[in-house]
């Protein structure tokens, strides 16, 4: 008898038995991250509802139909502690303008707590975490996007006692504190000396110094010159992103591990991959040529046409929930899966946010994906709220 080919065999055999067992796998990776998402803390550093309220209110108390988060959202997704972003736009003219917004944004996350008292509670220290957690309702502190506010040394405790608990040194421009990694211009060379007199203030009411928007220079300086752990609250790993300064270098990232700082990871497509990184530098050089070959008005309607056109004509490269958890994983092989956390970026990203993570409620598929990659459940953990609650406990320290 002569002897069977036995190999195309296994291999369909093989081929069958991994399709029949990746079913239950997915599943039970889907279960399992649905639990572990409603097991351990999820923090969240940086969702800009107090800024898309102001453009637009809406009860996100209830489910709405916009936005990127809202109370039942999150619930489902697990979230637990979110900083809400205290942002004012850099190019703020109006005299007083950062001043008066950035209270204004604080009374209405006060306002919304109040509303729902039972949905959500302030927090002002890590130690009142838990206990508005275990009754049931997500936790909300703030974040100040943008120091511009801060004008003297006093406004820092000012802001401080109205309840910020970190602060974006700069944002999209340089100011009187930092200078941006966005601007050309970099009057401070860094940190100015009165940021160095801010950051020092800073540590002194143990407000935690976020990093992300700035200068390389501004962010070594920082690292330089404070006494506690920084976070970047919504910043990625510019290795994937080759020239783009609003991500983090290695070599940063390495200099917060170094500080026992965290680097919260942005879930923005831009910030995660180089392709969805450059279709913006792409559109804004096509909306220039256009503007400049018909001599027209950068708010005229035919430039608005043009910027609502171009999207179809050239779609936009959503990245992927794998693109996230390479962020995470980069970060962990290179400095350790202390220093690595969630900063979204909701609510503050429009529509760039990846497939599968579109909103609070997907958290699980994020966790459903670590699984995937290998993570275990102790590093899940850290990843998800351990690393960033062990940095704002040592602030206090």
């Amino acid at each position: 008898m002569s002897k069977i080919n036995v190999m195309p065999v296994r291999a369909a055999v093989t081929l069958f038995t991994v399709a029949m067992l990746s079913l239950p796998l997915l599943a039970d990776n889907s279960e399992k991250a649905q639990e572990l998402a409603h097991t351990y803390l999820i923090a969240d550093t940086h969702i800009d509802v107090p800024y898309r309220l102001q453009d637009g209110w809406q009860d996100v108390t209830q489910a709405t139909e916009g936005g990127d988060f809202d109370f039942p959202r999150a619930k489902a997704g697990g979230l637990d502690l979110v900083f809400m972003s205290i942002y004012t736009p850099a190019a703020y003219d109006e005299p007083g303008g950062h001043w008066q917004l950035a209270n204004l944004l604080i009374d209405g996350v006060e306002a919304l707590a109040a509303r729902a008292p039972d949905k959500f509670a302030i927090v002002h220290e890590p130690q009142q975490v838990a206990s508005a957690v275990s009754s049931g309702r997500i936790a909300l502190a703030l974040g100040m996007e943008n120091g511009s506010p801060i004008r003297t040394l006093e406004d820092v405790q000012f802001f401080h006692q109205r309840g910020i608990r970190y602060v974006t040194l700069a944002h999209s421009l340089s100011n009187a504190i930092s200078d941006s990694s966005y601007d050309e211009a970099r009057p401070n060379n860094g940190l100015s000396d009165f940021g160095r007199q801010v950051v020092a203030e800073m540590n002194r009411l143990a407000m935690l110094i976020d990093v992300s928007h700035l200068s390389d220079k501004a962010i070594q300086d920082v690292l330089a010159v404070t006494q506690d752990p920084v976070v970047a609250t919504h910043s990625s790993a510019r290795h994937f992103t080759p020239g783009f300064e609003r991500n983090l270098s290695d070599e940063l990232i390495k200099g917060i591990a170094q500080n026992k700082g965290v680097v919260q990871i942005n879930f923005g497509s831009s910030f995660l991959t180089a392709e969805a990184n450059g279709w913006y530098d792409d559109f804004a050089a096509a909306r220039d040529a256009f503007i400049q070959e018909h001599d027209l008005a950068e708010d005229s309607e035919a430039v608005t046409e043009f910027n609502d056109n171009y999207p179809e004509q050239h779609p936009f490269p959503f990245a992927k929930l794998a693109d996230v958890v390479a962020h995470i994983q980069h970060i962990i092989k290179l400095v350790g899966v202390e220093y690595v956390g969630l900063g979204s970026d909701f609510d503050g990203v429009g529509d760039s946010l990846p497939e599968d993570l579109k909103d609070v409620s997907q958290y699980p598929n994020l966790i459903a994906a670590l699984l995937e990659a290998g993570c275990s459940e102790a590093d899940i953990e850290k990843i998800l709220g351990g690393n960033l609650m062990r940095v704002w406990f040592a602030a206090q320290q």
